[in-house]
C-alpha cells in the first residue's frame, strides 16, 4: 500500500523524518514533490490578489486527499 512520508535531502541521501517499515536493500519507487505550504506560498507571493485564507482552504483540502 502506498504510504507517503517526508524527507530530508542531505549530502546527497534523502533521509526519512519519520520511521519507515522496510527491510534492508528494498527497492522503491519515489516521487518527489515540494510540501503544499511551499507551493502555495510561492503562488500568494506572485499574485497579491489571492487571499490567504482561500489559500489555506485549498492546502487543507489537498492534504486531506490521499495523494497516491
Amino acid at each position: 500500500m502506498p504510504k507517503v512520508i517526508r524527507v530530508r535531502y542531505e549530502k546527497e541521501m534523502l533521509k526519512p523524518l519519520e520511521p519507515v517499515d522496510l527491510e534492508e536493500g528494498e527497492v522503491l519507487l519515489v516521487s518527489i514533490r515540494r510540501p503544499i505550504r511551499e507551493l502555495f506560498g510561492i503562488l500568494q507571493k506572485r499574485n497579491s490578489q489571492i487571499k490567504a485564507e482561500d489559500v489555506e482552504k485549498v492546502i487543507e483540502e489537498v492534504e486531506d486527499e490521499s495523494p497516491l
